[in-house]
């Protein structure tokens, strides 16, 4: 069934693989392959961009169905051919312990081939591999005592019609991020000298990921900060938003952080946000849904917009921050904030996740197996495509000043704001 709203939350922990109703035979397994496989060709928005030869994948994975006689058997084969995509927003809403976990929400390495380099390009704050001295910059040489190359390549997709870096870059974004139940251990070399790290010596943080709550407040002198833990799906947190806005009217600039929400949200939720800083109603993001196009010539596209509300209203310099953790629902709030041109608000930090347009998602019919893929393209109210943002000041995290400061992010914030007031 097709989401009323384009929303999907990121689950990064385990999830139970559920028994469906019902002996299943290889020819039920291989009626939810087709219509899985169906969707997706006729929805899949990004295949413009991909080297996929979808047609390739249903004959590669549909042979694998004579040898599927159990649920986890299935879904791995499904996770196989949705690797095909290279995608991380096209995902399955279950899992085996042996699944690789979701990207970015399951993660807390971002990583990509630099000058032909795997290379660690971020670090996500306050987890295992923070706390285990892995820093943005190092070069991957092994993971779990496995060369980093021969890794990649068993993740790598078996129908593309040519080579494409995106392709390796999401095989080694899983590989770091490991499965459920292993301990990871990364073999990394900075400077010519090469080390052993293990980020989940002391737990598997990732599992269980909980944050005490909704939001964290500050003050730097008069300036306040509201860091967003990854909530941005709750709608029950509006009032909540709404009570920390008033309680900070009285600062003179504002930092909102959302480096921690990668978990994607509710379209209702953003505008409720960006509605406290604006006086008159903006378009924020566009929306195109091609599927439309391809059935009957004529393109469906629309603007989204976001309107002001009664007694909420921040008029004082405002920075946005983001990183790779900064995904889906976080993207369109960063692109949005962009798109309303307010006077002295910045948007400061890395790349965002990336993430592909908005997702739809369908239940299989027999094995009631949810699978999310992006069916809309989304883009900013200039047509840029949301996966191309680049923060206007753009933060390095693999420079040496970024790895020596505490959290060049904020200062960053604190130096453009104390500037403006």
């Amino acid at each position: 069934m097709k989401s009323s709203f384009t929303i999907l939350i990121l689950i990064i922990i385990p999830l139970l693989v559920i028994g469906q109703t019902g002996k299943m035979t290889t020819e039920k397994y291989r009626e939810d392959f087709n219509y899985f496989w169906k969707r997706i060709n006729n929805e899949y928005s990004y295949f413009d961009k991909k080297q996929t030869d979808w047609q390739k994948v249903k004959e590669i994975y549909g042979q694998g169905i004579d040898s599927v006689s159990r649920r986890e058997q299935f879904v791995s084969l499904l996770e196989k051919a949705l690797y095909e995509i290279y995608d991380h927003h096209a995902i399955l809403n279950t899992n085996t312990t042996l699944s690789y976990r979701l990207v970015p929400s399951g993660t807390d390495i971002w990583a990509e081939y630099v000058n032909g380099k795997p290379t660690i390009t971020e670090v996500r704050k306050g987890f295992g591999s923070e706390s285990s001295g892995v820093t943005a910059g190092m070069e991957v040489i092994a993971v779990n005592d496995i060369p980093i190359g021969i890794a990649v390549e068993s993740l790598l997709p078996s129908s593309l019609k040519h080579p494409d870096m995106e392709a390796n870059n999401f095989a080694l974004r899983l590989v770091l991020a490991g499965d459920h139940t292993k301990q990871r251990k990364f073999t990394l070399q900075y400077r010519e000298k090469t080390t052993d790290y293990y980020p989940d010596k002391n737990d598997l943080l990732l599992e269980n990921i909980k944050h005490l709550s909704h939001f964290e407040t500050r003050l730097f002198g008069n300036i306040g900060y509201i860091k967003i833990n990854d909530c941005l799906y709750n709608t029950d947190i509006i009032p909540e938003f709404d009570s920390v806005m008033q309680s900070l009217q009285k600062t003179t600039a504002l930092i909102i952080d959302l480096r921690e929400t990668p978990g994607g949200g509710n379209t209702i939720v953003a505008r409720a946000m960006m509605s406290w800083f604006i006086n008159k109603e903006h378009f924020y993001q566009k929306h195109e849904y091609p599927a439309d196009e391809m059935m009957t010539g004529i393109k469906r596209s629309w603007m989204e917009i976001v309107s002001p509300r009664k007694d909420k209203k921040y008029t004082k310099p405002l920075v946005i921050l983001c990183d790779h953790w900064t995904a889906s629902l976080g993207e369109a709030i960063v692109i949005g904030f962009d798109a309303l041109k307010r006077p002295f608000t910045k948007i400061i930090g890395t790349r965002m996740a990336r993430l592909n347009g908005a997702v739809y998602s369908y239940e299989m019919p027999n094995t009631k197996i949810l699978f999310s893929f992006p069916a809309e393209k989304l883009y900013t109210v200039m047509g840029l495509p949301r996966e191309k943002y680049i923060p206007e000041i753009l933060v390095d995290p693999m420079t040496q000043a970024s790895r020596k400061a505490p959290d060049i992010f904020i200062l960053r914030a604190l130096s453009y704001l104390k500037n403006k007031h």
